[in-house]
């Protein structure tokens, strides 16, 4: 019996959802430059469905990331978040330009929303999905996926570079708590 490819597997669970199927056409229906979901929304979705879960772990948030550096003020991301709202206001909607990210996170400027995610401080939470107007998905996992499947929270560079922030985060999102097959490298 052949092995599911990743991809295939994680694009499976996410479109048999219909809340991030919704989550998805919804911010499609934005038009942002280079968009996706990511974080959470992809990695507790998988961790849910490899635990058998029947009902979806809540979301702190949904994190949008787009990247236009035309525009790259607060003001533009809460005006998309109240977009989003008007049209789903039981989502916890958060948007952020990642071409502004770089400050706050005190890295080099990014040049992409897949760029942004090799930022991110651990390599299971680094997919993002889009949903194309043809409606096929595509993943950014700069990564890969292997570690999001193998349920493995181990850092990336940039969480190894910030070690004290990367333990900071494994320590307050706990996720053996929630998941517990999930291994985390400290």
């Amino acid at each position: 019996m052949p092995l599911v490819q990743p991809e295939f597997l994680v694009s499976k669970i996410l479109c048999e959802s219909s809340f991030h199927i919704q989550c998805l056409k919804a911010v499609r229906n934005l038009s942002l430059p280079d968009w996706a979901i990511g974080a959470g929304f992809v990695r507790n979705a998988v961790w849910d469905h490899l635990h058998g879960f029947k009902t979806m772990t809540p979301l702190q948030d949904v994190d949008v990331l787009f990247f236009d550096p035309s525009n790259v003020s607060r003001d533009q991301e809460k005006q998309f978040e109240a977009k989003l709202l008007k049209q789903s206001p039981h989502v916890p909607w958060s948007v952020r330009n990642q071409a502004r990210m770089h400050i706050r996170n005190n890295d080099k400027p990014y040049s992409s929303t897949e760029d942004a995610l090799r930022y991110w401080l651990e390599t299971p939470t680094c997919v993002a999905i889009r949903l194309e107007a043809n409606n096929s998905l595509t993943m950014l996992a700069p990564f890969g996926l292997d570690d999001l499947i193998e349920m493995r929270g181990r850092p990336t560079p940039a969480g190894k570079a910030k070690h004290d922030q990367y333990s900071e985060r494994m320590r307050i999102k706990n996720w053996p708590s929630v998941w517990p097959r999930v291994k985390v490298e400290f």
